[in-house]
């Protein structure tokens, strides 16, 4: 306290003519339209940046959680819609207004974040913060709005390992969506952006543009789920089908949030196969 006393001391010249200062300008602005006026817009100016500036960072330590939110709304707008197209599917196949709740409400959508991802090698994977805890299994679909990501290789309770669909050993039933032919797309190893539609028979006419999508066929995705476009296509006299390479909808650089898809009837049917035509080799 001494110090303190001794130091306003030491410097009272400095401060009284600071406070002198400060009092003439408060009666300047008081006393003068002009200046009030001026002094007032600064101050204005001054608050509202430091407040923009407040409020630029609070957002910005707030991203991960509206993240968290818009991917949470994704994922029940998804599920909204998969329901609708199975419903309208279903309606029009039975032909009739009683639907079957299991078939409409067959997929279910769980939302994780990415915490590993590659796209350098042969043989790509990633991984996710959702395991078995939150109901994740071996086998099941992996996407992102709707674009195709991969299937769920392994899982512990907390974290899931996915094969991307960029692995030369990954393959997945696809068709033409204009044409509604049939084929594969598996990765060659090479461009990250680029994937491989093969067994297209050569009387088929693929287009430059044409959607690729997910087949009713796909053991893993849904039907319809967007896998990319096509961007080349090459067919020689010989060959009896088509070369076509494929822009993948999804930029594997870029991914931070997926949804893995829950199918209610997929144990049924893998066991009614299995039961019919064996274990699968």
């Amino acid at each position: 306290m001494q110090r303190l006393l001794h130091f306003l001391y030491e410097y009272r010249a400095f401060f009284t003519f600071l406070i002198l200062q400060l009092l003439c300008v408060w009666m300047i602005v008081q006393n003068n339209q002009y200046q009030g006026a001026q002094f007032f817009n600064t101050s204005n100016r001054v608050a509202a940046g430091v407040s923009g500036t407040t409020q630029d960072v609070k957002n910005y330590f707030a991203l991960r959680r509206i993240n968290d939110e818009l991917s949470e709304e994704n994922k029940w707008l998804r599920q909204k819609l998969e329901q609708r197209e199975q419903a309208i599917q279903y309606l029009t196949l039975k032909q009739d207004s009683v639907f079957d709740t299991d078939i409409v409400e067959r997929f279910e959508f769980v939302n994780a974040k990415v915490v590993n991802n590659s796209t350098a090698r042969f043989k790509n994977f990633i991984t996710i913060n959702r395991g078995s805890e939150e109901g994740v299994e071996p086998g099941m679909a992996v996407m992102n709005d709707n674009r195709a990501v991969g299937k769920v290789k392994t899982v512990s309770e907390h974290y899931s390992v996915i094969i991307s669909l960029l692995n030369i050993d990954e393959q997945s039933s696809v068709l033409i969506k204009r044409t509604g032919h049939f084929g594969t797309v598996q990765w060659d190893g090479t461009d990250p952006r680029f994937i491989d539609l093969k067994y297209i028979p050569r009387h088929v006419v693929p287009l430059v543009g044409d959607s690729i999508v997910t087949s009713d066929f796909n053991a893993v995705f849904p039907p319809n789920v967007f896998v990319g476009i096509i961007r080349q296509t090459r067919l020689s006299e010989s060959d009896q089908f088509h070369e076509i390479d494929v822009e993948l909808a999804q930029d594997f650089g870029k991914l931070a949030y997926v949804q893995v898809v829950k199918s209610r009837l997929k144990k049924e049917k893998d066991s009614l196969e299995n039961m019919t035509i064996g274990e699968p080799k």
